[in-house]
């Protein structure tokens, strides 16, 4: 016989007999709560796992029925001793006491997805709305109104396909943490060599840490504004750094909590923008014409490729495999897996279709006001809320402070997310078992410092914050690969996936788009280095990392057949086996 068919046999024959053990010595409250960690034994196990479980049984089979249990707590210090808890060995996204219970989804048949019902979707509604605050970001805002006061209402539809992309990596993103259990940062951990996940660690926190600098610089701005210049900017940087604690104040009380506050500030940007594109009243038909008809020129290529840029964060893709973690789906359960993803598939839509609404708000204002006056190549985030006063003027609430207010609503919902985000992927990643507040002060530290020394350096002119933040950009697309190739890696495995790999259609879509954003992002790095490279030695540097970078995503594609099997690469293999013969 195989030995993992072996292993399998093993791991059933155990599992009937620790059960059985447990109902016999009258431990029935121990098999209620340990019942789908016992369950979950028969999927695919390491020697290790099978030594536990096996003293883990003789422990069982030793015990004497008859001995009487005093209270519940002896029965609870047995459970423990018996079966100790898993973030004992891994460190996991969720605690199994801190997830959300859907319902009937506990009694639901393997095979079985039960029809929709609107109760279930409210429950598995959260996770989505915190990963499309990624598409909402101060960074993205400030694409948005670049992209409206240069490039008009012509980029619209490419506003509205960008964000279709988003959402299809956001699928899988979500699909890969329900079907394994795992996110996808503990899932490279076991998929990659030690130097390459620390590699891909590395890249993850860069990304998160430039992520985080536009994020907080933006919600400072806008402390700045609506402090009426009060406030310098390292002090609205300070006060941002806050939300790390406020974001371990309100994990205490649940998740749906902490999903509450993120809607109630998505509703802040809404309704602020929203406010602002009734004030400026943008032209319908010019609206309607720049969603439905693709129009692009050499003039607005740069606003066109941060368009798509600024769909695909990094970090994103690592947080939201985790976020979908929080609601209790077994992932030996046929049926709960594909009804969650589902729902998950319904909710995420529509927090898109959210967050598109609001960056089609903002890119409009400024189209309507700027476009072709001699401002739009000067405004950028620093400067476009007084742009927008001097333009419209004060009324019942100026212009300028609803700008502000909207602004600092998307920089402290982005600044919670990206804390978030840094816990999961610090544990995924190194396996960390840290204290929750200590594991978000490191995470949270290893952006603000940084963040803080900028703005002290970059606080001297609204020049010097743009040269930033096309910085920070081309920091972030030059991670993107390192998200996106292992996503679809794994997503694509059924030694990973299991019945729920993605099939080819889907799996060659993933692909195409994949490789779009990189070729764009490859696109706006180009622009930008022979822009701003100068001199002999500079030129040698990126040179040499340039073909070290390039190595690294040719080493992450090529490892493990990522690429689908189309006709290139089967003419490529024949070409190879022939040479060979």
């Amino acid at each position: 016989m195989h030995p993992i068919a072996t292993a399998v046999s093993v791991a059933h024959f155990i599992k009937d007999q620790i059960i059985n053990g447990l109902r016999k010595s009258g431990l029935s409250s121990l098999f209620n709560t340990h019942e789908h960690r016992i369950t979950n034994l028969t999927s695919p196990v390491s020697r290790d796992d099978l030594t536990c479980v096996a003293f883990e049984y003789s422990i069982v089979e030793n015990m004497n029925p008859a001995e009487p249990r005093e209270d519940n707590e002896s029965k609870d210090d047995e459970a423990n001793r018996l079966l100790p808890s898993s973030t004992d060995d891994d460190e996991a996204a969720f605690d199994a006491r801190d997830k959300i219970l859907i319902g009937d989804l506990e009694s639901a048949s393997v095979d079985f997805v039960p029809p929709f019902s609107w109760k279930k979707l409210w429950l598995f509604t959260g996770p989505g709305f915190l990963m499309s605050i990624a598409f909402l970001d101060p960074g993205n805002l400030e694409g948005d109104l670049q992209s409206g006061a240069i490039a008009g209402y012509s980029l619209l539809w490419l506003l509205m396909w960008a964000t279709i992309m988003g959402l299809l990596i956001q699928l899988l993103s979500a699909r890969i943490g329900v079907a394994t259990g795992r996110n996808l940062a503990e899932l490279c951990r076991e998929e990659y060599p030690n130097w390459a996940r620390l590699v891909l660690w590395f890249m993850a926190e860069v990304a998160l840490i430039g992520a985080d600098i536009q994020e907080v610089i933006g919600s400072a701005i806008a402390i700045q504004i609506l402090s009426h210049g009060v406030l310098p900017l390292w002090a609205g940087v300070v006060i941002t750094a806050s939300d790390c604690f406020i974001f371990l104040f309100l994990e205490n009380y649940g998740v749906r909590k902490l999903e509450a506050v993120f809607a109630v500030l998505i509703a802040t940007m809404a309704l602020s923008f929203a406010w602002m594109f009734g004030d400026t009243q943008p032209s319908g038909k010019e609206l309607l014409l720049g969603i439905l008809v693709p129009r692009l020129s050499s003039k607005t290529i740069r606003q066109a490729v941060g368009v798509v840029g600024c769909v695909i964060m990094p970090h994103n893709v690592f947080l939201h495999s985790a976020l979908v973690q929080s609601r209790s789906v077994d992932p030996n359960n046929k049926g709960q897996v594909q009804e969650a993803l589902n729902y998950y598939s319904i909710e995420s839509s529509i927090a898109l279709l959210i967050s598109f609404m609001i960056n089609l708000f903002v890119t409009t204002i400024f189209a309507k006001g700027f476009y072709g006056t001699d401002q739009a190549n000067r405004i950028g985030l620093v400067n476009a809320g007084q742009y927008l006063q001097d333009k419209y003027g004060g009324g019942f609430l100026p212009i300028l402070y609803i700008w502000g207010i909207g602004l600092l609503a998307a920089g402290q919902s982005s600044t919670i997310t990206g804390t978030y985000a840094g816990q999961f992927i610090m544990g995924g990643f190194l396996n960390l078992r840290l204290k929750k507040w200590l594991r978000a002060l490191i995470t949270r530290s290893c952006a603000i410092v940084p963040t803080i020394i900028v703005a002290l350096l970059f606080n001297t002119s609204e020049a010097s914050l743009d040269i930033l933040n096309e910085w920070l950009n081309v920091l972030q697309s030059i991670q993107i690969p390192f998200a996106l190739i292992p996503l679809l890696t794994l997503v694509s495995k059924e030694q990973v996936m299991g019945v729920f790999r993605i099939g080819p259609v889907v799996e060659r879509l993933a692909w195409t788009v994949a490789a779009l954003v990189i070729v764009i992002n490859g696109y706006l790095l180009l622009d930008f280095f022979v822009s701003e490279v100068r001199g002999l030695l500079v030129g040698f540097l990126v040179c040499t990392g340039t073909a070290a970078y390039v190595a690294f995503i040719v080493y992450l594609i090529t490892r493990g057949d990522a690429l689908p099997s189309t006709w290139f690469s089967i003419e490529l293999s024949k070409r190879f086996a022939y040479n060979s013969n």
